[in-house]
C-alpha cells in the first residue's frame, strides 16, 4: 500500500515543474534587470539572478567554491527533507504538505544553481519605502511549507502526538 504522506509527493513534483517552467519564460522572454510595475507602488515583475542565499546572503561572493558549497548544502537540505518525508517523521498533514513544499522548492533552486550558477528571481514587493528582496516559485513554496510545519507544530502537535500513541495502543 502507497503511505498517506507519500501522497504529497504530487506537491513536490507540481513546485518544480511550476518553478522551472516559470523560470524558464522570464530567462527566454526577458534580461537580466528587466523591469515591470504590476501593482503601482507595490508588485513588480523583474529578472534577476541571485548567486547567493536567500535574501542575497552570499551574493558578492561568487566563487566556484561558494557555489560548490551551496549546492552541497542544497543537496544535504533535500536529503534530510526526503528521509523525513518517507521515514514517516512528518507529523500530521499540514507537515507533510509543508514538507513537500520545502523539499519542492529546495530542488528548483538547487536546480538553477546547478544549471545557471546563479537562482532565478523574478517577483519583487514594496510595501512603502520597504523593498522585499526579489524571489520566486521555488522560495515561496519554501516559506509557505515552512509556515504551515510551524502551525502544525504549534497548534496541532499534541493532537497528533495522542493520535500515535491511540494507535499503538490498539
Amino acid at each position: 500500500m502507497f503511505p498517506a504522506r507519500l501522497r504529497w509527493l504530487w506537491l513536490t513534483l507540481a513546485v518544480v515543474l511550476l518553478d522551472r517552467a516559470s523560470k524558464a519564460l522570464f530567462e527566454s522572454q526577458t534580461v537580466e534587470g528587466w523591469h515591470r510595475e504590476l501593482i503601482h507602488n507595490f508588485v513588480y515583475l523583474v529578472h534577476s539572478r541571485n548567486p547567493g542565499i536567500a535574501f542575497g546572503v552570499f551574493a558578492d561572493s561568487p566563487s566556484m567554491t561558494m557555489r560548490i558549497v551551496l549546492i552541497i548544502g542544497s543537496a544535504a537540505v533535500i536529503g534530510a527533507l526526503a528521509w523525513l518525508f518517507v521515514a514517516g517523521h512528518s507529523g500530521g498533514s499540514l507537515t507533510a504538505a509543508g514538507l513537500a513544499l520545502l523539499l519542492g522548492g529546495a530542488t528548483g533552486n538547487v536546480t538553477d544553481r546547478i544549471v545557471h550558477g546563479a537562482v532565478t528571481d523574478f517577483f519583487e514587493v514594496w510595501l512603502g519605502s520597504y523593498h522585499w528582496p526579489a524571489f520566486n516559485v521555488a522560495d515561496s513554496a519554501i516559506t509557505i511549507g515552512a509556515t504551515l510545519i510551524i502551525v502544525d507544530v504549534l497548534f496541532f502537535h499534541k493532537h497528533h502526538a495522542s493520535d500515535v500513541t491511540k494507535q499503538q495502543a490498539n
